[in-house]
């Protein structure tokens, strides 16, 4: 199909879950899959089986409303044949592999308030990225709408300045294939 002279393309279809309640791991995981796959349900399924005589599960809130942590995201993402790997900070972006990688998750430090009032408490928040279409997209749940980066030197930048704030952990969403021969890495 031919567009018009002047037409611009039209941007890629990209899947962007918004923030509920405190389900920023589910977000982030089905944001990184760009697809639902995971829901609340799903998520209280796999903390019954990462502790499954605890009264009160320790891999999520007490409150039931989420808040999720990391072994969460990681048992889902296994239990679809993919792996998270820890991302050394210590080491430089130009030795991540990006085209290795289905995507990111990043936990970031989230401020608490209530209304206007600012708390002196600090949450943590998981955010995705991902590449569509040659793009990659900030896909954080917070957001009304995906924030393109641009390319690799555009998710770089946005991970140098993320890891720069301190606090911020980044798992690289990949294949058990990439895992296991860590060609995530690049040691050129």
């Amino acid at each position: 199909m031919s567009q018009a002279p002047g037409a611009r393309p039209s941007p890629p279809s990209v899947y962007h879950e918004r923030q509920r309640l405190e389900l920023c791991a589910v977000h982030a995981l089905n944001n990184v899959l760009q697809q639902h796959l995971f829901s609340q349900e799903a998520a209280d399924e796999i903390c019954k089986r990462l502790a499954p005589d605890s009264r009160l599960n320790p891999h999520r809130s007490l409150l039931g409303t989420g808040n999720y942590d990391v072994n969460v995201i990681m048992a889902a993402l296994q239990g679809l044949g993919l792996a998270a790997v820890w991302w050394d900070r210590r080491r430089p972006l130009s030795q991540l592999a990006l085209p290795q990688v289905l995507g990111l998750i990043l936990n970031l430090p989230s401020p608490m308030s209530l209304g206007l009032l600012s708390l002196p408490l600090r949450r943590r928040h998981w955010v995705a990225l991902r590449q569509v279409d040659g793009i990659y997209y900030n896909l954080d749940s917070k957001l009304r709408a995906p924030q393109a980066l641009g390319d690799e030197d555009g998710v770089r930048a946005f991970l140098a300045a993320a890891m720069a704030q301190g606090l911020c952990e980044v798992l690289l969403v990949v294949t058990k294939e990439v895992e296991e021969k860590g060609c995530w890495l690049q040691t050129d």
